[in-house]
């Protein structure tokens, strides 16, 4: 039974638009670093659709045990074990891996913090992989929605470090991490999907 598993209304909503595009990219077998998995919804969607992929699990270890129970009763054979991944440590408990996948973690991370995502993943990202980045996004300082607007706003009421990421931000951050934004492709309910590369040398 699944009926008390932490549950997401937000995951279950996005889950199919997102893996449309994940198909498009996650392309290769490889293991898939995923950070913020909480629930553990997506990681079962993603990894029972697409068995060439390892699919690994991570979240804040204040979070890791929200998605124990529903990775357990899935037992999908590509998902790894679990691991606790605050992004913000020098070291990570994960090694190289050809694609990474985040959804709605930027606007709830403090800046540093995502900061210390791109680094973190763009040192490990293997060539010719890419990490996947979902949520609101901000375009020219500008919103893309009034229901971004608000939705910003309550962000920031409830935290002075949370917020709604610019692209150029994002852009530049990842430039400075040996990445570039590659890709972004609209979403419903006013989302992106921004897909990340290694900088060609």
């Amino acid at each position: 039974m699944t009926n008390n598993l932490p549950f997401s209304q937000a995951c279950e909503n996005n889950k199919a638009p997102i893996l449309a595009r994940l198909r498009e990219v996650f392309v290769a077998p490889g293991k898939v670093l995923e950070i913020g998995t909480l629930t553990g919804q997506h990681a079962v969607h993603f990894a029972s659709a697409m068995p060439h992929l390892q699919w690994q699990p991570s979240d804040h270890p204040d979070s890791a045990h929200l998605c124990h129970e529903r990775l357990e009763q899935a037992a999908l054979p590509n998902i790894l074990p679990m691991i606790a991944l605050d992004v913000g440590a020098t070291n990570w408990p994960v090694d190289v891996f050809q694609w990474a996948f985040s959804a709605n973690t930027a606007h709830i991370m403090a800046w540093p913090e995502v900061e210390k995502m791109f680094h973190g993943i763009g040192k490990r990202l293997a060539a010719g992989g890419a990490f996947c980045l979902y949520g609101p996004f901000n375009e020219q300082g500008t919103y893309t929605s009034d229901s971004n607007r608000r939705f910003d706003q309550n962000l920031r009421a409830q935290a002075a470090h949370m917020g709604i990421r610019d692209l150029a931000d994002l852009s530049a951050l990842a430039e400075s991490a040996g990445m570039r934004l590659a890709e972004k492709h609209g979403m419903p309910a006013n989302n992106q999907l921004l897909v990340f590369r290694p900088s060609s040398h």
